[in-house]
Order: C-alpha cells, then sequence, then structure tokens
C-alpha cells in the first residue's frame, strides 16, 4: 500500500503536485463543516426551569444543594427532579413539563397528592458538564422545538444539494479557478458568520449558504486537480480528495474535545483553512477550460509556467495541440458526413432501452446507499458509546487506509469485483451489529468502522466506475445524475438516523437493506477494467453483452476522442504523465 501511495506522489511533477495538495488541502474544510452538527446540535440532558431559588434537590435516593450535581445521576430521560425553593414550593420537574405540589409539608421523591401541571415558561435547565453550550441550549431547540434541532442537517445537506448543481454549472461557464477563489473565500466568512448568528433562522440561513459553497468547492476540486495530473495518477488523485475530506471529520473530533462552547467551536473550525483563503489567488487556470474557451494566449502562458516548474526546456505549444484536434475533427467529419448536427443528450437517455435502463438504477441505487450508509456510520458514530470525540474520530480515520485498498482493488480485482464484495459485506456488518450485547462498547465502535470502512470503499469507487459504464454522449449527464442521487442520500440520512428513537438499530437495518440490493444489483453490471471507453450508446450496451440497442443510431463522439489525444499529448511534453 505504502509503495502504490508512493508511485501515486512520484507521479506528480512539482507544479501539479503544488496545484493538487493546495486544492485538497480545503477538501479538509469540507469535511469539517459537513459533520460540525454532531457536535454543534448536540441537545444535552434538560429539565424545565422553576421560579425562584433553590434550597435542595432529590432525585430518586439521592439529594444535593443545587441541580448541577444532579446530572451525573440522570439515566433516564422518563425520570424526573424534585426540587424544593427557599420560599418553601415543592416542583416536580419533567423535562417537558413541571408540576407544583399542593402540599408541600416533606421533601419526598413519590408524592400521591394534587399537583398543578404547567408549562415550561421559565426556560430549561441543561446539563452543562460536556457542553457549556450547544445551539439547542442557545435556542431551546427542545420539546415542541425539537423538530427545529432535527432540521439543521438536513437543511445543510439540502444546500450541498443546490451547491453542486448551480456551482458545477458556474465552473463551466466562468471557470474553475475563480469558482474555487469565490468558494473558498466563501466557506471562511459563512463559517465565521454561523457563530455570529443571533436566532435560529438566521443560523439555518447562513449554514445553508455555507453548504452551498462547501458543496461547490467540492465538486470543482474534483474537476480543477483531474484536469492537471496525469492519466496514471488520476484514480488515485480523484480518491485521495475524498481522504482530506476524512482528515476534516477528524479535525471536528479534535476541535470538538477541546472547544466546548458551540460558536467558538465553529470559529475555531472555520480558521483551520484560512492558510488556504489567503493564498488561493495564486491557483492557475486549468488549460483544458481555457483552450474550450479558445483562451489560447491564457492557456499558453498557464503551460509555459508548468514547464518552468517541472524543467521542461521545450514546452508544447498551443498551436500544436490544436492542431492534433483539428485533425481528429476532420477525420471525424470524412468518416461520417451525416453527423454534421449532433443531437442533444437529455435524461431519457440513460433509459433508452432494457440494457441501460437498468444499468442507470443500479448505479444510482448504489450512489445512493453509498452516501446514505457513509453518513449514517459518521453522523451515528457519536452516539455508540464510550468516548464520542474518539468515535469520531475513529470513523474518519479508518476512511484513510479504505482508499488506498479501493484503489488496488479496483486496478487488480476490477470495478465490478470490489463493489460487489464490499457493498455486501457492508450489509453484513450491519446485521451483524444488531447481535452485539449493547455494553460490548469497544466491539460496537470497531464494527462500526468496519462498516464505515466497507461503505467508504464502495462510495468512493463509484465516483469511476460511473463515468467507465456510459458512452461520452451522455458521461456527463450520467456522472451529474448519480451525483444527485447521491445528495438525495445525504438528505436522507440525517432523518435515518433520528429513527434511532423508534428503534436503536433501525438506522443499520435501512442501510443493510439497501446495501445488499446494491451487491446483488451491481452482479448485473460489466466490468470496466481493461476496456476503453465507449462512445456510442450503442457500444455502450454491447459491452452490457446485449446485442439490442437504442432504436436510433447515435454519432461518435469525435470531440471527446480528440480531448483525450490533447491530453496524451500535452502531457507528453510536458512529462505529466511517467
Amino acid at each position: 500500500e505504502g509503495f502504490s501511495s508512493v508511485k501515486f506522489f512520484l507521479s506528480l511533477c512539482r507544479f501539479q503536485a503544488c496545484v493538487y495538495f493546495a486544492s485538497v488541502f480545503q477538501a479538509m474544510s469540507c469535511g469539517i463543516h459537513y459533520l460540525a452538527s454532531v457536535f454543534m446540535a448536540v441537545t444535552p440532558n434538560f429539565v424545565c426551569g422553576f421560579p425562584g431559588n433553590v434550597s435542595s434537590v432529590l432525585f430518586r435516593n439521592s439529594s444535593a444543594s443545587n441541580i448541577e450535581d444532579i446530572w451525573t445521576l440522570w439515566t433516564s430521560t422518563e425520570s424526573y427532579i424534585v426540587v424544593q425553593l427557599e420560599n418553601g414550593e415543592i416542583w416536580e420537574l419533567d423535562q417537558c413539563s413541571r408540576s407544583k405540589r399542593e402540599v408541600s409539608l416533606d421533601l419526598a421523591y413519590e408524592y400521591e397528592g394534587n399537583k398543578s401541571v404547567l408549562p415550561c415558561s421559565d426556560g430549561f435547565l441543561y446539563d452543562d458538564t460536556k457542553w457549556k453550550s450547544t445551539v439547542v441550549t442557545q435556542w431551546d431547540l427542545v420539546c415542541d422545538r425539537e423538530w427545529l434541532a432535527k432540521l439543521i442537517q438536513p437543511t445543510f445537506m439540502l444546500g450541498v444539494l443546490v451547491g453542486a448543481v448551480i456551482f458545477g454549472d458556474i465552473a463551466d461557464r466562468l471557470g474553475r479557478q475563480r469558482v474555487i477563489w469565490f468558494t473558498s473565500a466563501g466557506q471562511f466568512v459563512f463559517g465565521i458568520a454561523v457563530a455570529f448568528t443571533f436566532d435560529y433562522y438566521s443560523f439555518v440561513i447562513v449554514r445553508f449558504l455555507l453548504a452551498m459553497v462547501s458543496s461547490g468547492y467540492l465538486v470543482v476540486a474534483f474537476v480543477y486537480v483531474t484536469e492537471f495530473v496525469g492519466i496514471k495518477a488520476r484514480t488515485w488523485a480523484s480518491m485521495h480528495v475524498h481522504a482530506f475530506f476524512a482528515m476534516g471529520i477528524m479535525i471536528v473530533a479534535l476541535v470538538g474535545f477541546l472547544v466546548r462552547t458551540w460558536w467558538v467551536y465553529q470559529i475555531f473550525l472555520s480558521i483551520a483553512t484560512l492558510p488556504f483563503v489567503l493564498c488561493c489567488w495564486m491557483l492557475p487556470e486549468t488549460p483544458f477550460w481555457l483552450l474550450s474557451e479558445e483562451r489560447y494566449e491564457d492557456a499558453q502562458k498557464v503551460i509555459d509556467t508548468m514547464a518552468r516548474w517541472n524543467k521542461v526546456s521545450t514546452p508544447c505549444k498551443v498551436s500544436e495541440l490544436c492542431s492534433v484536434q483539428q485533425d481528429d475533427l476532420a477525420s471525424g467529419r470524412t468518416g461520417d458526413n451525416d453527423t454534421s448536427s449532433t443531437k442533444k443528450h437529455n435524461i431519457l437517455d440513460l433509459f433508452c432501452n432494457w440494457q441501460i435502463a437498468r444499468r442507470t438504477i443500479t448505479v444510482w441505487l448504489i450512489w445512493f446507499t453509498g452516501s446514505l450508509g457513509y453518513y449514517v456510520f459518521s453522523l451515528s458514530s457519536v452516539s455508540l458509546g464510550g468516548n464520542e470525540y474518539l468515535n469520531l474520530f475513529l470513523i474518519g480515520a479508518v476512511e484513510l487506509p479504505c482508499y488506498i485498498i479501493a484503489c488496488l482493488a479496483m486496478d487488480k480485482l476490477g470495478r465490478r469485483n470490489t463493489l460487489i464484495p464490499f457493498l455486501i459485506l457492508s450489509a453484513l456488518i450491519c446485521v451483524l451489529i444488531m447481535f452485539i450485547p449493547q455494553d460490548f462498547n469497544i466491539l460496537i465502535i470497531l464494527a462500526n468502522m468496519a462498516g464505515k470502512f466497507s461503505i467508504g470503499i464502495a462510495f468512493g469507487l463509484i465516483y469511476l466506475y460511473t463515468a467507465e459504464l456510459y458512452p461520452t454522449i451522455v458521461r456527463s449527464l450520467a456522472v451529474g445524475s448519480g451525483s444527485m442521487m447521491c445528495r438525495v442520500g445525504s438528505v436522507v440520512a440525517p432523518f435515518c438516523v433520528y429513527l434511532r428513537s423508534v428503534w436503536i438499530f433501525m438506522p443499520l437495518l435501512l442501510v443493510g437493506i439497501m446495501a445488499l440490493l446494491s451487491g446483488i444489483l451491481t452482479i448485473m453490471l460489466p466490468e470496466t477494467l481493461g476496456k476503453p471507453l465507449t462512445n456510442t450508446l450503442v457500444e455502450a450496451t454491447e459491452m452490457g453483452r446485449n446485442k439490442k440497442s437504442c432504436s436510433e443510431k447515435t454519432p461518435p463522439a469525435h470531440s471527446g476522442a480528440a480531448l483525450e489525444k490533447i491530453e496524451m499529448f500535452g502531457q507528453e511534453r510536458l512529462g505529466t504523465d511517467k
């Protein structure tokens, strides 16, 4: 594993290495903000407030002079606390109601007399032994306002979905560089702004904007780094973006352990990647985008800069690159004169026949399941028992080796042959966790780490596998639609975690069923390892060993082939692919 990682890093020349590591460093902030709510929006133990000063507190057979001493004895939300005020009144404090005893003679835990049940008009008392302040305690998001707390993570994930759509399109129109500038600065600005929001609604709105720019950066960063690194390093480069995202999760655990006030915690998380914000303006635009916009002089400047950094004495010329594309396009036109007008494709082309439709449904299910399982294991890690900070740290750390193994397995065993066993393994692990006794905390945590490891491999692999399963003419559409299913899974995941209140194993049951179904359906997908990329829906259908093709002949995608030739030609001259 270590040797393969070294080969990946050596395959990056000096310029590409600097650009790559600068770009993926900021991906840590995406992992930070995606999982920040696990500690920021935690609900501690609480009871109704009371009017006046306390003289004594009683909880079952234990008594104390102040309510803070009782929290260590609190074991069930169905319990209540009895307090006696300085004026002699005795109150029974539940989580969402309080009762005033009509007869207050002796202070006893059990009372059979008349009581006046009143709402919590004096606010709530919170256990601050673990968290000094959270957004829940800040705005009393409990009882009849509990649903507002449960919307914090789903609304963030909704912003992730919206941001991926918006900034992906903007990056194609205005360039990758400008979007990286804006989203990087936006993550810092909105991240700091979250800490200074004045109410719940402004908090959710600013977090929604933060989710948009975080998602936008992550989407564009994938495109940005893959357009700079060589072909042979592309798989490793894209997979290691996920690894930096996982490092962001580990930072959340560390900062959560050190800082227990939510707005200070948010500020520390936001300034973690400030160095990148200060220097991201130095990142260049990708030559591929500049060439697609016919900005040849700007593209030549970037190529010359790459040549100087990589100590290449004879850098390639844009005119030579363009001649490769023109030759390919000319040969394409002479080969098929009736394809001058290119057919526009839409989402229906992913269902043009049964073979492609079945493939699309399976791929969408894998995207959804991967995202659902990834966030269910991550978000629920703080509820496994033991040290919740260590749990989250380990859940993030287990991703680092999983992407290395994924890269090795997908190149040795194949994409499908790697995906199937790990999807089924994750389903089996979900079932196994249900049979582990709840007092075996270490075993439960290790099993959850194994589940996150398995689903993480499947989640990281599906990006490349989807691109290889579809032809050039609908490849971007297929990856984009799969990514949308991924975002849907991330929106559903928090609600799935909340089902623990119905049955503690309900989230695992749902993830296990989805993973098993996905693994079984993946058996029907074709293997793509070692096979050339297809250009037409006819070729993609034949790759699935089904000779039935779409009813309509689809023109070959000469532009996709030309782009590959330009890429290979340029890399030979710049020394980026060894």
